[in-house]
């Protein structure tokens, strides 16, 4: 079967890892559209070609670059009636513009379309995306949702056609593994957020860690417009020399960042308009056996399962204790950093992820699965 997917997320080298696995299952011809670069608030995302093996990587322009609702492929057509796809892979959510005209496109080549939605909170959205969203829901052949309840919200609106709840990337286990450390009585604390925003719940963690006695430091990781009022928190609380604000870097040398570490922090709060969606960081560090610690926000208990510590969200006071149990107890550490790690390879590699997606597909063009 030949597959289409567009995905401007695959501009990240540590996401191709899932199109190698993909592309050496049997029967797929991938091939992956992707931009030259992909701008937010972070900055400009250069194509990483870091994972190319056994599939096409097809970089095309892009409209709109960094509109997240409105961008678009304008030589996508083109390239659709070039390759003549069985399966267009769309791994946009359904009321942006990039998905509609894709899945317009899929149809004048009598291919069947699937898209990705992570949007866990039921949401209406006005016009056009709101007309945008319902083409999408009402001729999609499938989809696939980042988290269960990203998967009801479609079923709310009135989806009817089948629906798969699979992660939209895993980690490679082989990149982010297990590595021995130096000896330290530094307790070395991380977060990895990508962008720095209220919504990450970064301030409960400042405010946790202001209360913690003995040698530590904290490492964030990641750029965003917080940052300024995060900084002038931990001089408020008075621990400016033991917080590092690192920019971010590339997903390549993510390890090499959980190494550093003896447990990794996600403390996401609920805001009206978002919710945790998943927590990627969680399963590269738990890959790594790297203990975490997450919030009650959306998806990040599911995530963490039973390989780690869960806090209510925007309780500093719990949050601490939780790091007090991992400093003072090493026995524990080292069987959430086991567990962490067994729990990635049951549910969480790209692999996995990529073995899910084929069976899907198979789905989609009626075939049986063996």
């Amino acid at each position: 079967m030949r597959v289409v997917m567009v995905s401007k997320a695959c501009v990240v080298g540590q996401y191709q890892t899932k199109l190698e696995e993909l592309a050496q299952l049997p029967g797929v011809d991938l091939t992956v559209v992707v931009p030259p670069f992909w701008r937010d608030e972070r900055g400009v995302l250069l194509l990483e070609r870091a994972h190319t093996r056994g599939y096409r990587l097809i970089v095309a322009p892009i409209r709109f670059n960094g509109q997240f609702h409105i961008h678009y492929y304008p030589t996508l057509p083109r390239i659709l009636r070039h390759i003549h796809p069985s399966i267009v892979h769309i791994d946009e959510e359904p009321y942006n513009l990039a998905t509609f005209l894709a899945m317009r496109a899929a149809r004048n080549v009598k291919a069947k379309t699937i898209f990705f939605t992570w949007q866990n909170i039921l949401r209406r959205y006005p016009p056009p995306f709101g007309w945008l969203e319902s083409y999408a829901l009402g001729h999609a052949d499938y989809a696939i949702a980042g988290n269960a309840e990203a998967a009801n919200v479609l079923r709310s609106k009135n989806y009817r056609a089948p629906v798969r709840v699979i992660p939209q990337f895993g980690v490679d286990p082989t990149q982010f593994a297990p590595q021995s450390k130096n000896d330290s009585s530094i307790f070395r604390i991380g977060f990895a957020g990508g962008r720095l925003v209220e919504e990450k719940g970064i301030d409960v963690l400042l405010r946790a860690v202001a209360q913690l006695n003995g040698d530590w430091e904290l490492r964030i990781l990641g750029n965003g417009p917080a940052k300024p009022q995060l900084e002038s928190l931990a001089r408020d609380l008075k621990i400016t020399g033991r917080i590092h604000f690192d920019a971010a870097i590339p997903s390549t040398a993510m390890a090499a960042f959980y190494h550093r570490l003896d447990a990794l922090v996600l403390p996401s709060v609920t805001r009206p308009n978002w919710k945790e969606q998943f927590g990627r960081v969680l399963i590269e560090a738990m890959a790594c056996e790297i203990p975490v610690v997450g919030s009650t926000c959306g998806e990040i208990p599911n995530v963490i399962g039973d390989a780690g510590l869960v806090f209510p969200e925007g309780d500093a006071d719990a949050l601490r204790a939780h790091l007090v149990t991992l400093r003072t107890s090493p026995m524990q550490c080292f069987e959430f950093g086991k567990r962490g790690r067994e729990r990635v390879l049951a549910h969480f590699t790209q692999a996995r992820v990529a073995k899910e997606t084929h069976q899907v597909y198979l789905e989609m063009i009626g075939k049986e699965i063996g």
